[in-house]
């Protein structure tokens, strides 16, 4: 199981290179929670596809771009170690999933806030 979770953020992350944006939502559970920390224009939870896609295109205005490094999985928990450039800053995340039937029901980010802000601006 935590191997077959792996692949599905793989996947994810692997659509979202590609601007395959129903590819990228095609890994997510209906319901799913996002959490972006910090205080910049993008930070929040966002629950639901429909909340997911705005954040989703929030990101893709600043050409943000996600290289996945590293992959660990306990059960339904993946933690996907990865790259983040936007423009000429760049940081590295520890993005944690939760999975169930094979989705993704919940991500929380761990990110260089100080540089989000940066990009995206303050609330």
């Amino acid at each position: 199981m935590p191997q077959q979770n792996i692949e599905v953020v793989k996947r994810g992350y692997e659509a979202f290179s590609k601007g395959d944006v129903e590819a990228v939502m095609s890994q997510f559970d209906d319901n799913l929670e996002w959490v972006q920390p910090g205080e910049s224009a993008i930070s929040g939870i966002y629950r639901g596809k429909a909340e997911f896609g705005q954040y989703l295109g929030r990101l893709a205005e600043k050409a943000l771009a996600v290289r996945p490094l590293n992959f660990l999985a306990d059960g339904d928990t993946v933690v996907a170690f990865a790259e983040v450039t936007v423009g000429s800053d760049m940081c590295e995340d520890a993005d944690v999933y939760t999975l169930r039937d094979g989705k993704i029901v919940r991500a929380q980010i761990y990110t260089d806030t100080a540089m989000m802000e940066r990009v995206f601006g303050r609330k």
